[in-house]
């Protein structure tokens, strides 16, 4: 058993038994049957619910099942014990020989170990998408992160990935980012803004000092010209800069946090070349358009609701709860129709799965998308929704960034304790779940900090590997045999499977855990060698024994680097 993935080595096994003792089973029955890691040493290494899955369809009993299953994989060679627990379970020990014979495989593979291999289709990973009206905050920062590391995983895992940002710059957001410009840039001509501001509707929205160097270059570039003419004159050009210069400070603000973008698409541009039609075009050819009366909204109505007719799209035949508006009723296009044209832009790109990164503010909106992209190619859309972070100093709130006036800016928080404490703390939670980013504990060299703890263990695997004799793939690795040793080597060889299980979930907080995991039991080893002095690295003395550590140790770097690798954080090679 050489292969990479030993779950899924075993699991091919345990399906050919399977169907040799009950032969005829659906498909979809067999894709159930799954082998994962016991969550007790004592119960072995895997286990199965081949058993339990199959009995019903086959119409056996699960135990008895299970006991046949046993006695048919306790006689493959790699499996030094086969049982079965419970209701219907197969527990399985691995032989020394088999877990030991995975490190030349780890070796081997280098960084790549844990590759999955090439997928069908193409993915496109959306995510940050942040409106360009000022630099990124703390709430992007999650779904960069996340996004980031989720395009990176499935990367892992064997899919070919699209990373996109997606450009709001068609709304109304924009108008009134312009119109803050234009109030900064009267300001930089030494000329009172208040007469017109008393024009713009709702006041000055964006009121940061971020952009005070804007209305300054506007000034520099254009002089008194626009000072004094009519909004339509000059709406268009402060838009369009204001928007460039917003974009290269996110496009700045990501590359600190390193996150680098394959494709920026622009609402704006889609808009402008009749995108909207010819994404609604497809809806229109199904009979899925159609003009109608919303129902009243639930609860209290609101004191101007009026029932009106709408061009609606039937988003309750693709599972959302109601209809949803594609035309306001002036005719012009709602946000939600420039979506769909998005989407069915992307779908016209050729991407088979579609994903994008939200905050959980759009939790709302999900149904709706949904149902349109499934209308639209038969696909599924999944959203991931990034809750709120708090930053936390001492059990305090952070204050403000005085730059932005409103918020806690990314690059301040990127500042504080470098992109690397950033990425890997914020996915030690998942996505969904509300979080303190403490950054006291950002910055502390404890195991209460993950990311040093992590980026430790793998300074001390370097440590160890400079002072060592050149790794040995051939190497005899039988003197391996400490719990410590085989604790260690257990947890590595899971690895091809988490990148597979948690790709498939969308899941990257998943990496975070397992490198932490990782790092624990690299460090429990490292500490018994401080103890028992026959468990250490190196020794003179014992050159075969020495030969073998220096490849667990060896095994250990590759695998924690190939994961820090998913997650966009350094693999330092010491500490300081």
């Amino acid at each position: 058993m050489s292969e990479e993935n030993l779950f899924a080595v075993l699991r091919g096994i345990l399906l050919d038994e399977l169907a040799t003792l009950c032969p005829g089973l659906a498909p979809e029955i067999l894709a159930r049957v799954e082998v994962t890691p016991t969550k007790d040493p004592a119960h072995g290494d895997m286990a199965s619910n081949a058993a339990m899955v199959a009995a019903k369809p086959a119409g056996r009993n699960p135990r008895e099942l299970a006991a046949s299953l046993v006695e048919r994989l306790g006689a493959q060679p790699g499996i030094a014990k086969a049982e079965a627990a419970g209701p219907g379970f197969v527990n399985l020990t691995l032989s020394p020989a088999l877990l030991l014979a995975q490190l030349p495989v780890i070796l081997g593979a280098g960084e790549a170990y844990g590759q999955g291999k090439a997928r069908d289709g193409k993915v496109n990973v959306e995510y940050v998408s942040a409106n360009p009206t000022g630099p990124l905050h703390v709430g992007h920062c999650r779904g960069a992160v996340v996004g980031d590391a989720l395009a990176n995983l499935l990367a892992k895992a064997g899919y070919e990935v699209t990373k996109e940002y997606y450009i709001n710059d068609a709304g109304a957001q924009v108008i009134a980012l312009a119109r803050s410009v234009y109030v900064r840039y009267l300001e930089a001509l030494k000329l009172s803004p208040e007469a017109y501001i008393e024009t713009i509707p709702g006041g000055v929205q964006y009121g940061g000092a971020y952009l005070i160097p804007l209305g300054e270059e506007l000034a520099r570039s254009h002089g008194d010209r626009y000072a004094e003419t009519s909004e339509a004159e000059w709406l268009d050009l402060f838009r369009e800069f204001a928007v460039a210069q917003m974009m290269a400070l996110i496009r700045e603000d990501l590359a600190a946090l390193g996150v680098r973008h394959d494709v920026f698409s622009s609402e704006h541009a889609l808009v402008e070349a009749g995108g909207v039609a010819r994404g609604l075009q497809s809806l229109r050819d199904q009979g899925l358009i159609y003009h109608g009366v919303l129902e009243p909204p639930k609860g209290k109505i609101p004191d101007d609701w009026e029932p009106r007719e709408q061009e609606l799209f039937r988003a309750t035949r693709f599972g959302d709860d109601v209809d949803r508006p594609i035309a306001k009723s002036d005719g012009s296009y709602t946000y939600f129709a420039n979506d769909i044209a998005y989407h069915a832009d992307k779908v016209a790109r050729g991407f088979d799965t579609l994903i994008d990164v939200w905050g959980a503010d759009h939790g709302g909106y999900v149904k709706r998308m949904q149902a349109a992209v499934k209308a639209l190619s038969g696909g599924k859309l999944d959203v991931l929704l990034c809750q709120i972070v708090k930053v936390m100093k001492n059990g305090a709130p952070v204050r403000m960034s005085k730059r932005a006036g409103t918020f806690v800016e990314l690059r301040d928080l990127i500042d504080e304790v470098g992109p690397d404490a950033v990425r890997f703390l914020m996915l030690m939670r998942k996505s969904d779940a509300q979080m303190e980013f403490d950054l006291a504990a950002a910055l502390t060299q404890t195991r209460e900090n993950p990311v040093f703890y992590v980026q430790y263990a793998h300074a001390r695997c370097r440590s160890v590997l400079r002072a060592a004799p050149p790794v040995d793939v051939s190497a005899d690795l039988h003197s391996l045999a400490a719990p410590e040793e085989q604790a260690l080597i257990r947890r590595l060889i899971t690895w091809p499977r988490l990148v597979e299980q948690a790709a498939d979930a969308r899941e990257p907080h998943r990496i975070a855990f397992y490198l932490y995991e990782l790092a624990g039991d690299f460090h429990a080893l490292w500490n018994a060698g401080r103890d028992n002095a026959a468990l250490r690295f190196l020794q003179e003395d014992k050159p075969k024994e020495t030969v073998a550590r220096v490849a667990l140790v060896a095994a250990t770097a590759i695998v924690l680097r190939s994961g820090l690798a998913v997650l966009g954080v350094t693999p330092v090679e010491e500490m300081r």
